[in-house]
């Protein structure tokens, strides 16, 4: 039986080269049009694994998401660097001065303004998703539209690309989180970064403190971010992740925040992409 993978979006998606590259060909892909029902498919077990954003070496982070991982108990159990490249594609035979709209995903728009920029008469409309509106576009046989998406949905879907890599910064790669419902155990060897969630005192320098317990740790923060803590105003939990280079590391800075922080929870255990 085929792994069956949920993914934000449809097939010709950034999500979906994600799951393929990750994985494989034979996977069965569950195509979701939010991340909540991303979520879902996890949890009642319609899905065995997901892929999800989580940010963007230009946009910054996908906010919303972290507290989806964290709510729902949902653990990381790998991560995928993709190098994101956006084209506009359009029905055959249309060109740009026939466009009154393009839609893609927000983020995408966000990272194509400066190309928009030079066609004014062009109103960007934000969609769901990237090949979502390529496929629409061709079901429909939409002539005054146009969508922001990866290479592959131009030939998924019959359309022409009529200005390829239109990314403000050419250099721009967004970081995918692997899901489970279970966590994966791997072996200790094998394991050098993981994501980490608490709640720091609402102290002057608890959180200075709990970050230089991990630094004499040898842990390395490559990324932190502060969420408000919905059910209590002006409190924040902390979403960190850390690399290291022996899991006993991160063994102690485990035991350590247990005592030194509140609601301490590891999201996830597992291997950096950027040294496989």
């Amino acid at each position: 039986m085929s792994l069956k993978v949920a993914i934000q979006g449809i097939k010709g998606s950034n999500h979906h080269q994600v799951a393929k590259d990750f994985f494989d060909d034979t996977i069965f892909l569950v195509e979701c049009l939010s991340f909540d029902m991303l979520i879902q498919h996890l949890i009642e077990g319609t899905a065995d694994k997901g892929v999800m954003a989580i940010e963007n070496s230009i946009a910054g982070s996908i906010i919303p998401n972290y507290n989806l991982i964290y709510h729902n108990q949902i653990h990381i159990i790998g991560e995928y660097y993709l190098s994101i490249h956006h084209n506009l594609m359009v029905q055959k035979g249309v060109v740009i001065d026939d466009l009154e709209e393009v839609h893609s995903h927000p983020m995408a728009l966000l990272q194509c303004k400066e190309f928009f920029k030079q066609h004014p008469h062009i109103k960007l409309v934000e969609d769901v998703d990237t090949a979502e509106t390529a496929k629409r576009i061709q079901e429909k046989d939409l002539k005054k539209i146009g969508a922001i998406a990866p290479k592959v949905a131009a030939s998924l879907y019959g359309l022409e690309i009529i200005a390829p890599e239109i990314q403000t910064i050419k250099n721009n790669a967004t970081r995918f989180i692997i899901l489970k419902k279970q966590n994966k155990t791997l072996p200790k060897a094998e394991i050098n970064k993981a994501s980490i969630r608490f709640v720091a005192d609402h102290k002057r320098g608890s959180l200075a403190t709990i970050l230089n317990v991990m630094s004499d740790c040898n842990m390395n923060l490559t990324k932190i971010q502060s969420l408000p803590v919905i059910e209590t105003p002006w409190k924040y939990a902390f979403f960190v992740d850390v690399t290291f280079d022996a899991y006993e590391q991160f063994e102690k800075v485990k035991s350590l925040l247990q005592i030194m922080s509140e609601d301490f929870r590891v999201l996830g255990e597992y291997k950096n992409a950027l040294l496989s």
